[in-house]
């Protein structure tokens, strides 16, 4: 009975085992930067994400209010860092800095704006994690043009 029940765990964990690790940072790239690109084309108009909507800066002033920070600037950072940083993890380059920028704003947002949504935003801390960690992997531009190599 009980190799019965430990067969299936054992040939999960065997198949499991065989997914490249380029492939699970693949993954964790494009999960962690679909969330802050979609946001990021939310708070502007066409393609100049140097130049934020009137109703982004609304948001920032009356519903994000951040302290210390000028809703402008906050929504002007916010776009960029939502287009380049994401791009970053997409492409695989730099992708350890791009992870860390938007684990930075996960936290602000996590701690600041939004504290109730932490079931939304431990998925993406989750991927952005492991990147941090382990790096974009073999199918990057960091490991192309040797960056960084995976140990």
């Amino acid at each position: 009975m009980r190799d019965t029940l430990i067969a299936p765990i054992k040939l999960l964990q065997t198949a499991s085992h065989q997914l490249p690790e380029a492939l699970i940072a693949l993954i964790a790239r494009l999960a962690a930067a679909t969330p802050f690109w979609k946001s990021g084309q939310n708070k502007i108009d066409g393609w100049d994400f140097w130049n934020v909507t009137d109703s982004t800066v609304f948001l920032f002033e009356y519903e994000y209010a951040l302290p210390l920070i000028s809703p402008t600037t906050a929504a002007s950072l916010a776009s960029i860092g939502e287009h380049i940083l994401p791009m970053l993890l997409i492409f695989g380059l730099l992708t350890r800095i791009g992870a860390a920028g938007l684990l930075m704003m996960t936290f602000i947002i996590q701690t600041l704006v939004y504290p109730e949504a932490w079931s939304v935003h431990i998925l993406w801390f989750a991927p952005l994690t492991y990147l941090l960690a382990r790096g974009g992997g073999t199918l990057s531009l960091d490991y192309l043009l040797r960056i960084e190599r995976p140990q």
